[in-house]
């Protein structure tokens, strides 16, 4: 997940330990994503796509489940417009 490296990594340049706690959360998120994959909303842009978000502000981290995987497809901040064209060419990476 470089994205949410990179959004760490500014974030760590004012209060590390804010960068630190952030990864925790995201990361303990996607990890409940395994048993509870339909807990995401649909992202307001997209509306009810096969692709779901779940908001961890700063940051919103999109994803999909195909029933039996989870692909965590990208990681933005919050405030930055979603362009749909992302998602769909990191869904076809996903997919390889």
């Amino acid at each position: 997940m470089s994205d949410l490296d990179a959004i760490a990594d500014y974030i760590a340049l004012e209060n590390p330990a804010a960068a630190s706690e952030l990864v925790r959360r995201v990361l303990g998120h996607v990890g409940q994503l395994a048993d509870h994959p339909e807990s995401g909303s649909w992202p307001r842009e997209l509306g009810r796509s096969r692709y779901r978000q779940i908001v961890e502000p700063p940051c919103r981290i999109f994803y999909r489940h195909d029933g039996h995987k989870v692909f965590i497809l990208h990681v933005m901040r919050a405030e930055r417009l979603l362009r749909l064209e992302l998602l769909a060419s990191r869904s076809k990476s996903a997919r390889k």
